[in-house]
């Protein structure tokens, strides 16, 4: 467990099904009944960032007060594989497809309480005005999206010091977010790092359509009340040889649980 940060899953959680909605929710159906609350979380932390008291305490508190406004706003999530993060002792890559901004929400209060974990963001993210103190003060690896070469070396170089001292990365190996899954758009930087690192991977699947991209302002696109959350957990994986094995079989992993969820969801 990560210095003492309690966590409220066990290795499956399902949202309540008498969960309560927000009264303005039930009443009018609009996606800004959760990005209100959802901004009011961002503008929180990052006022505590900025006077250097944003720690992981509260990283964990404001990703999972986020969990609860999606959770009154209708979404209904679905956690499975959380015992797979709680094996591996020191470090781990935790790999895992890139839908929509939920999961770079969620993900802090579902693995920060189990083992310390930070992200590979591009340097926009940092940068930015109201999520930048935030992102900085997670000590994140920053990759500039620019030059792919000194982007390795960064991932490989400050990876390698963050799994060594007992941190998880977590990385999306597409460059951006994507609702339909394509596995050659899927690159192997995270197989590259654990395998320098001597680090274990744990695949990881979300399907987080729920959460839409918008157009002109990213994080803030229609939210789909009809689609549940799901993220899932595989067991860790040691990187050998090359590893192109692993790297499959994390592909394999994303696409299987994509496939039975979709499976799911045309069946309710």
């Amino acid at each position: 467990m990560n210095r003492g940060i309690p966590t409220p899953f066990a290795d499956t959680y399902d949202t309540p099904p008498d969960t309560p909605r927000y009264l303005l929710d039930r009443l009018i159906g609009t996606r800004w009944n959760l990005y209100l609350r959802y901004a009011g979380v961002v503008f929180t932390s990052r006022r505590l960032a900025v006077r250097g008291r944003y720690d992981d305490r509260q990283w964990v508190d404001s990703s999972l007060a986020i969990l609860r406004h999606v959770e009154r706003c209708g979404g209904r999530i679905h956690l499975r594989g959380l015992d797979n993060l709680r094996g591996p002792e020191g470090g781990v890559v935790i790999i895992s497809n890139h839908m929509s901004a939920a999961e770079t929400q969620l993900f802090p209060g579902i693995i920060a309480p189990i083992r310390p974990v930070t992200f590979v963001v591009k340097q926009s993210l940092v940068t930015h005005p109201i999520f930048g103190p935030v992102m900085r003060s997670r000590d994140p690896i920053v990759v500039g999206r620019k030059d792919p070469r000194a982007d390795m070396a960064t991932v490989l170089s400050k990876g390698a010091e963050l799994l060594a001292r007992g941190v998880s990365v977590i990385v999306f190996p597409q460059a951006t977010r994507r609702v339909v899954f394509v596995p050659e758009k899927f690159n192997s930087l995270g197989i590259k790092l654990a395998r320098a690192a001597g680090a274990q991977v744990i695949p990881a699947a979300v399907k987080t359509d729920f959460w839409g991209n918008g157009g002109l302002l990213r994080d803030f696109g229609p939210v789909r009340r009809q689609k549940p959350i799901y993220m899932a957990f595989g067991p860790p994986l040691t990187v050998q040889g090359n590893g192109r094995a692993q790297h499959q079989a994390v592909v394999e992993f994303v696409q299987d649980h994509l496939n039975q969820w979709e499976s799911e969801v045309s069946r309710e």
